[in-house]
């Protein structure tokens, strides 16, 4: 299992790209600050100091490094593949997201910059940025869809009892991408005193490489601890895709390995239906199998059948990439029953990495999602997000097709207290 594959370069190249995606598509007033973050960045990286400051934080304030769980009672029950779960809902926060909010604040404080934007949607990259601003003595201001707001209330409570400014967005969706939005458009209005912390792999050069560098201690941690407890490394790694942090963060440590690595998107109501956030399965790329139910049938859309929106690559939010857009070349309307899957974009890396057929992109429906969610809940005792879930939703798929010796590891990337009015909106009590 430890058998090496084609090297990768390392990337992205020095314009900012991987392979053809990436780079930056900024207002000229946020060059300069990019120019800057970039040179502060390189500077600081490397820096023992910078590094100790950072390692320490992880060790004594996250928790880190988080455990990797045998899920025993799982495996039994699908019959299959041994499942190991990578428990980033342990973290301080209840999520990968303070990771990278905390790396950024303190590379933020070290540029001098006191004033700190972010975006959020489920609200965990919210609380996390709250909570390192908490930590390091910064000002922080959180732009949030308003439909957001309302389906993830807890957290927006979490964040204003850590000191933030939360700010509703009532335009376009009132989700992530109108979040996004806004926050640029605060970015550039106070360029000169404020760092705009982006929580995932994604934006105008460096973010994706940022935000990824942050994440990589997932797959790092994950690696090792595969290595000394179970004694080789697992045969796919699989986690839900966004934006893409969590994932970018546990297949960065395996890209090197002969380990399928497998992304899942939000399928919402059915690809058919035209209701997801799947940018690669109605795209350029060709079609991906959706898991449509608890049993994980699979279940492939014709093109005949497919409606909008269809995935294009495009410029967007500071970055090339591919983009769920509708016959206008409009950004679409995306869906998901997680507020964190629900964005009409993807990082670049991502897509750079399905270029190359190193990752291969699947995708959950609601309905897949939410049965995941209480299978985990009744047979492990661990309440996962709805973001998790969707992972959890594609090993219920493919375990029982898999030999007993097979093992699957799962970033279980974040905890479902979030979530819970969600699933009880949904009429999944059970």
């Amino acid at each position: 299992m430890e058998t090496e594959t084609q090297q990768l370069p390392a990337l992205p190249d020095s314009h900012g790209k991987f392979g053809d995606y990436g780079g930056r598509y900024v207002p000229e007033t946020l060059m300069p600050a990019l120019d800057d973050l970039i040179e502060a960045y390189e500077e600081l990286r490397d820096d023992p100091t910078f590094r100790a400051e950072f390692n320490h934080l992880l060790a004594t304030y996250v928790g880190r490094p988080t455990p990797l769980t045998y899920a025993r009672r799982l495996s039994e029950h699908l019959g299959g593949a041994q499942i190991y779960l990578k428990r980033e809902d342990l973290a301080h926060t209840g999520a990968h997201k303070i990771n990278n909010a905390l790396g950024q604040a303190l590379l933020a404080k070290r540029m001098g910059k006191r004033r700190i934007i972010a975006e959020t949607g489920a609200g965990q990259h919210g609380v996390a940025t709250a909570t390192a601003c908490a930590l390091l003595d910064l000002q922080c201001v959180v732009y949030m869809g308003t439909v957001d707001m309302a389906r993830q209330q807890p957290n927006v409570y979490r964040m204003q009892l850590l000191g933030a400014e939360v700010r509703g967005v009532e335009s376009g969706s009132r989700t992530l991408k109108d979040a996004v939005n806004e926050a640029i458009r605060d970015w550039v209005a106070n360029v000169q005193d404020t760092y705009y912390i982006i929580g995932s792999a994604l934006g105008p050069h460096p973010y994706p490489m940022i935000c990824r560098d942050f994440q990589s201690i997932i797959g790092t941690e994950a690696r090792a601890q595969m290595l000394a407890q179970v004694g080789r490394l697992p045969d796919e790694v699989i986690a839900c895709v966004g934006g893409g942090s969590n994932a970018i963060g546990i297949f960065n440590a395996f890209l090197q390995d002969q380990v399928k690595l497998i992304g899942v998107e939000a399928g919402g109501l059915g690809i058919e239906t035209g209701k997801h956030a799947a940018r690669f399965a109605n795209s350029d790329f060709g079609f991906s199998n959706s898991t449509s139910a608890l049993q994980g049938q699979s279940q492939t859309h014709s093109q005949s059948k497919i409606q909008n929106p269809k995935s294009k690559i495009g410029v967007f939010q500071g970055m090339k990439t591919y983009v769920l857009q509708n016959d206008d070349g409009q950004i679409a309307e995306t869906h998901s029953v997680s507020a964190g899957l629900d964005y009409a974009g993807v990082g670049p890396e991502h897509v750079y990495l399905r270029d190359l057929g190193r990752v291969e992109y699947t995708n959950a429906t609601d309905e897949a999602t939410l049965n995941a969610f209480h299978t985990l809940c009744r047979l492990e005792g661990i309440i996962p997000a709805l973001e998790s879930s969707h992972a959890v939703a594609e090993v219920i798929r493919r375990a029982p097709e898999l030999s007993r010796d097979a093992i699957l590891l799962v970033n279980l990337s974040g905890r479902g207290d979030k979530d819970l009015n969600t699933v009880l909106n949904a009429g999944n009590v059970r």
